[in-house]
């Protein structure tokens, strides 16, 4: 088995539709853009933004005019659902009619069309303005290499947490059934059982299970639990420069041997292959699940739960051991959640981009940041002599302030100390991560291959794990999968990363 370093839904793109987002992108470049980054006579810019919307519904205007107030501009929000947002965005760059900034998430910035896009010119290439601006210039260059592609940066780095995995845990049930916060994946399989076989909410019937999950791999229960069996990150390499991806080791394939028997009890939610992430999230504060992957939730489903199960309560666990006694967690995009992209089809002319970039540095700035996490102060939170962060009015502040707090250029330059011991807790585990992250190697790295077919070659891995997890295939069949994988261009983006990373690290 090769050891990974610690260095460090989707969507079938094939190259007709690549092509047509570079020549859709590029026909639009002359058009007139409904709203330009260019100033108005009273000093503001004039901004149009594309950002993610990852609750249900979009704030309304209020954060949004003081966001305005402090950064002197005039801004449209054209808010795009979570859900939706692959369809969405990958159709706008084949048109071309594109916001001033695009927000570009890990997800969709390694999906083969986009990429495809960045890297035809569609967007500006930034690297050498960042240090012209004083938030931006505090970017890592650790960080600035994840978000790069062959060395260019389309776009400013989301910069995140290194890693944000663990799971949450019904800690009320664990009282109930007399059970203490596991510790290791022995402990976790045998919370999810009996979460599902001993009536943990004690209403006697037998309508409970163990781990909520949704249709995806990444952001469902299998990443997490990849990562406590010591899969690598996406690719392992090795000292001589070999890579070897994550599919291919034995300890994937006993993640998946543990998924299924999850699975086949019933301590896994038997539809989470048509499960969407609101129906997971809903699932738990419902009652219906008693273990979620994912710390960063803990606020969000505690909030749900409020008027279904107001006595519920969540213990957050980010040190669950592996089979060798070690703790590790898996990094998305090392550090970088994406990109906010600026493409030339809105913004036009260096002088257009410069104000566009002195926008995106302010949202860094404290105030502006606090607008976007909590909101007004002392009308959507609060903070006390001992310096503690509490959200006044969770309603209130869901409706005008929650959609904005996913689109904050940075989540780690301020870090709050938050008065609600869980998420407190919460917001020390993630921070403790660090120690145990593991990278995907591959980040910074390009493959022409990746390019072009990655989406549709990552997808066979994930159909025939989820197949495998389901009963549906053996081991036999998983392999044969591994094996058209290989045929169908896996082999070749192995070489291309190899080789890739050879000339890094000349």
């Amino acid at each position: 088995m090769v050891k990974p370093k610690k260095f460090g839904k989707v969507l079938a793109a094939g190259t007709i539709l690549a092509s047509s987002l570079i020549l859709g992108a590029c026909s639009k470049e002359d058009e007139a853009s409904s709203t330009k980054a260019a100033v108005d006579a009273d000093g503001k810019a004039n901004i149009s933004w594309s950002p993610i919307l990852y609750v249900a519904t979009a704030p309304n205007d209020v954060i949004e005019k003081k966001i305005e107030e402090a950064t002197n501009t005039n801004l449209t929000f054209n808010w795009i659902p979570d859900a939706t947002k692959d369809e969405r965005l990958i159709a706008s760059i084949a048109s071309g009619e594109l916001d001033d900034i695009i927000s570009l998430p890990s997800t969709l910035v390694t999906n083969s069309s986009v990429r495809q896009a960045l890297k035809s010119g569609v967007f500006w290439e930034v690297s050498k303005y960042l240090d012209d601006y004083p938030n931006l210039k505090k970017i890592s260059e650790d960080r600035r290499t994840a978000a790069s592609i062959e060395g260019n940066l389309y776009g400013v780095p989301f910069q995140k947490d290194f890693a944000r995995g663990g799971v949450l845990i019904r800690k009320d049930w664990l009282d109930n059934l007399g059970m203490k916060v596991p510790e290791n994946l022995d402990e976790l399989f045998e919370v999810a059982k009996a979460f599902t076989e001993d009536d943990p909410d004690g209403n006697g019937k037998k309508d409970t299970f163990g781990w909520s999950d949704r249709n995806e791999l990444r952001y469902g229960s299998f990443k997490t639990l990849a990562s406590y069996f010591g899969v690598p990150n996406g690719w392992a390499v090795d000292d001589n420069g070999k890579f070897t991806p994550e599919h291919e080791t034995d300890e994937y394939m006993e993640t998946m041997k543990y998924s299924r028997e999850l699975y086949k009890n019933g301590y896994l939610d038997q539809d989470f292959a048509v499960t969407s992430k609101d129906d997971q999230l809903q699932k738990f504060a419902q009652g219906k699940a008693g273990i979620y992957a994912g710390l960063i939730s803990i606020t969000q489903l505690k909030n749900l739960a409020e008027g279904i199960n107001n006595n519920v309560a969540i213990v957050p666990q980010n040190k669950i051991a592996g089979p060798d006694g070690e703790y590790r967690i898996w990094s998305e995009g090392n550090g970088v959640n994406g990109l906010l992209a600026f493409p030339k089809s809105a913004v036009k002319t260096e002088e257009e981009l410069k104000a566009v970039l002195q926008f995106v540095n302010d949202l860094i700035n404290e105030d502006v940041f606090m607008l976007m996490t909590g909101g007004i102060k002392e009308t959507h939170y609060t903070i006390d002599d001992k310096d503690a962060y509490t959200i006044l009015d969770n309603e209130l502040w869901q409706k005008e302030v929650q959609g904005f707090s996913g689109s904050r250029p940075s989540e780690i330059t301020y870090k709050l100390t938050d008065a609600d011991p869980d998420k407190q807790l919460v917001n020390e585990m993630i921070s403790e991560n660090d120690e145990f992250a593991v990278m995907d190697p591959s980040v910074p790295l390009e493959s022409p291959t990746a390019s072009e077919r990655g989406t549709e070659l990552q997808k066979l891995i994930i159909d025939a794990t989820i197949k495998y997890i389901m009963g549906e295939i053996d081991d036999k069949g998983f392999k044969a999968e591994v094996k058209r994988w290989k045929e169908s261009g896996g082999d070749q983006m192995k070489k291309e990363y190899e080789e890739a990373y050879e000339k890094s690290n000349k």
